[in-house]
């Protein structure tokens, strides 16, 4: 292990800086640093049989978000201490870079760190995050890992309503002497809004050794990890506290309707990303991020679109209101007009897709495609210039260049226990209300009369008509109601 910086090798007033940044960075990658991840907690509040953790952020379980913060700090252990709910927590995030332990009973913040020791590196540096708090930023547990290397180190924030939170208190030289409980604060300690979050980092052993001596001697008989902060003053050991720069970061969820309300928090900060990379939003607070979204330049993205997965718009793309997109990729100039609904298909360049629109999984479209309103496509390739605008099915099916496929088209593909494949050749036109019963081949160039039910490969350059022959029967009167007031 590289040999460790010393314990003032970076003065306070450059750690925010940008030289502190990068130092902040490399030093990180000479830590061997443990994460514990608590998971364990119930959330009755949330209402649900459902682990509290588990609940759906941005698209993904907020535990997911923890997670991934926790790789981003280039973590050599990662150990999620989970409880509630059996092992559907296990379940949910098995990774090989991931340690579970179960803490049953559950007997406190405490006791849960406990749990997860065994699965940490004794002789590196313990971060310990909450499962239920997922916006904290890589840079604020940077800098929190940094602090702890040979003490302990705690993250506090400033909230404007402090209320239910302990209270930072701080000797007259800014130093931490106590983490104050509200139950337990006075009037003026109560009035303190530098809160503690419970997010720390200290040694591995030391954090061992601190939490043999936390006792169960309170009201809910539980094993408090804040008490640790206790034990470090007793032991001489200074307590670093790093602020949080932004409050939200620390906001946990205990009720639907916090979660809501870090929702709204996750998607600005989506929102403030992507403008400053020069997408235009018709409004920012009305976009909803649920995967990654990556943009070139001159992409519009009007109100109430929903991205999900890996979403890429290419330069030029314009995405229309409610529309929402699912692992797609979207060349340059494409526009997706309103309440389109695109998932797992490549789009190409200068298409246009849409009102109303339905691109299933597998579909490929080549460049300046049109799928119009009312207009499903699954599993099937199109090729450049070809057009289905209207009140179509195209499934199953491979189509050439420059095909016309009228409306009330469909592709009947399943014959109840097998799909099978259509073949629209380049250059074919297709009538209105045809039905192209496969496995079938429609040759080069050939048209299929309105109303066609096509059974068999229409031969190229010909017309293909399939229709009963029509007859008007002279004197035939409709039936009529021998009673007006029947119904």
């Amino acid at each position: 292990m590289p040999e460790r910086l010393g314990h003032n090798e970076y003065p306070a007033k450059r750690f925010f800086g940008r030289p502190a940044e990068r130092a902040l960075k490399s030093y990180a990658m000479t830590l061997s640093l443990n994460i514990a991840i608590l998971a364990a907690g119930q959330g009755t509040r949330m209402r649900s049989e459902r682990p509290k953790v588990l609940h759906r952020l941005a698209g993904r379980p907020m535990l997911s978000h923890v997670v991934d913060t926790a790789r981003s700090l280039g973590a050599a252990k990662i150990c999620v201490v989970y409880g509630h709910g059996g092992e559907q927590v296990p379940e949910a995030l098995a990774a090989p870079d991931l340690g579970f332990a179960k803490q049953e009973p559950q007997l406190g913040t405490g006791h849960a760190v406990r749990q997860a020791l065994p699965h940490l590196d004794p002789e590196g540096i313990t971060l310990v995050l909450y499962g239920d708090v997922p916006l904290v930023r890589t840079e604020t547990l940077r800098q929190v890992a940094q602090a702890g290397r040979d003490g302990l180190a705690i993250l506090t924030a400033r909230l404007a309503d402090p209320s239910g939170y302990g209270r930072i208190a701080r000797d007259d030289a800014g130093e931490i002497r106590a983490i104050v409980e509200e139950k337990d604060a006075s009037a003026e300690q109560r009035a303190i809004t530098e809160v503690n979050t419970g997010i720390l980092a200290a040694p591995t052993r030391r954090l061992a050794a601190w939490l043999e001596r936390v006792t169960d001697a309170n009201a809910q008989r539980e094993y408090y990890l804040t008490d640790v902060v206790a034990l470090a003053i007793a032991d001489g050991v200074a307590v670093a506290g790093v602020e949080a720069a932004e409050a939200w970061e620390v906001l946990g969820v205990n009720s639907q309707s916090q979660l809501a309300v870090l929702e709204r928090h996750y998607q600005a900060r989506a929102a403030r990303r992507l403008m400053d990379q020069g997408v235009s939003l018709a409004d920012p607070a009305r976009l909803d991020v649920r995967g990654e979204l990556r943009c070139g330049r001159d992409v519009f993205i009007d109100v109430n679109c929903v991205f999900e997965g890996r979403v890429t718009l290419g330069d030029g793309v314009a995405v229309g209101a409610n529309c929402v997109l699912r692992d797609v990729e979207v060349a340059a100039n494409t526009r997706v007009f309103p309440f389109s609904h695109l998932e797992d298909a490549q789009i190409g360049a200068d298409c246009r897709i849409g009102p109303y629109a339905r691109i299933r999984p597998g579909t490929a479209l080549g460049r300046d495609v049109h799928i119009g309103n009312f207009v499903e496509v699954k599993n099937s390739r199109l090729a450049e210039g070809s057009k289905a605008n209207h009140l179509a099915y195209v499934g199953d099916a491979t189509v050439g260049r420059r095909v016309n496929i009228g409306a009330g088209t469909i592709t009947c593909n399943y014959d109840g226990a097998h799909k099978h494949r259509t073949v629209i050749e380049d250059d074919a036109f297709i009538g209105s209300d045809t039905q192209l019963v496969a496995p079938v081949t429609v040759g080069r160039g050939a048209t299929l009369g309105a109303g066609t039910t096509l059974t068999k490969d229409a031969p190229p350059d010909a017309l293909t008509v399939s229709r009963a022959k029509q007859v008007t029967v002279s004197g035939w009167r409709r039936p009529r109601k021998s009673d007006p007031n029947e119904k």
